[in-house]
């Protein structure tokens, strides 16, 4: 029988919070913000639609006790989802004002700027709330809970969010056609995007029993591969993207903040082989 998790009233005002924070971010985002069309137009809007649409069902469905007739692992899915909004969050949080606030007091009326400038805030706000919500459901030494409330599930949600800014600066405009080598860190970064968003979906849909093979060990074997391939990315992104040529092609901006996140990953991923491959011991 599926186990039924009857939310304490911190856990649920702190939702409650969050639901309210991510609607008003976006509410009064898309009311008086004058937002231009935009790539990070779009992913701060994402970003907050997604925190308040799941926010609200996992209220609603643990309200009415609809956790058993929902088709995924009630263990994995709400932390998963209030991680994840913690982190898209964050990245709206700042990404918002660094595209919409900075340097163009003059060129927005003082209403515009309140709005965006409130939109900030509760885009903070919403992302504290999220945080507070993963501190009080995530695993705790000697626990028994589902793999996206551990260390190992928590560094998947950020593997992914960080693979998903990637791809904005990315792609707006397109900055890995000029070199073979840049191509294939692109395909690095969708890859490993893929296969760690499969183990996510996997542990949220209940279906790590399908595996050919045990779990820790896909894990282990799964966070080698990719702690090689991004190790690659991360040194070649930088030597092939910072040449004179395209440096005059692409802004270099872009560039930085794509060779930051890919040094990240890397780091993410040989956290997350560290884990791994203790669970696999473990295990053994």
């Amino acid at each position: 029988m599926p186990l039924i998790v009857v939310p304490t009233s911190q856990l649920l005002w702190v939702r409650v919070a969050a639901l309210l924070c991510t609607c008003t971010a976006f509410s009064v985002a898309a009311h008086g913000g004058s937002l231009p069309s935009h790539a990070i137009t779009d992913w701060c809007i994402f970003c907050w639609a997604f925190g308040f649409a799941f926010t609200l069902l996992v209220l609603l469905a643990e309200a009415f006790g609809f956790q058993a007739r929902v088709p995924v692992s009630w263990n994995n899915f709400p932390i998963t989802v209030a991680s994840y909004s913690a982190h898209l969050c964050l990245a709206a949080s700042i990404l918002f004002p660094l595209t919409f606030l900075r340097g163009q007091t003059g060129y927005m009326s003082s209403e515009v700027r309140g709005h965006r400038v409130a939109s900030t805030v509760f885009s903070c706000l919403a992302t504290l709330a999220y945080v507070l919500e993963v501190s009080l459901t995530k695993a705790r030494p000697g626990e028994v809970a589902g793999y996206m409330a551990t260390a190992p599930g928590l560094l998947k949600v950020c593997q992914t969010t960080v693979a998903c800014v990637i791809f904005i600066y990315v792609s707006n405009p397109v900055s890995y056609d000029s070199h073979p080598a840049l191509e294939w860190c692109m395909a690095v970064y969708c890859i490993c995007f893929i296969l760690s968003m499969a183990v996510v979906l996997m542990c949220v849909g209940g279906c790590t029993g399908y595996l050919p093979v045990p779990l820790p060990k896909f894990l282990s074997v799964y966070a080698l591969l990719a702690v090689a391939m991004y190790l690659t990315a991360t040194i070649l992104w930088p030597v092939f993207q910072f040449s004179k040529g395209n440096r005059q092609r692409n802004p270099r901006t872009d560039l930085i903040v794509v060779a930051v996140l890919t040094a990240v990953n890397f780091l993410l991923y040989l956290a997350d082989l560290a884990h791994s491959a203790r669970l696999v011991f473990v295990s053994v």
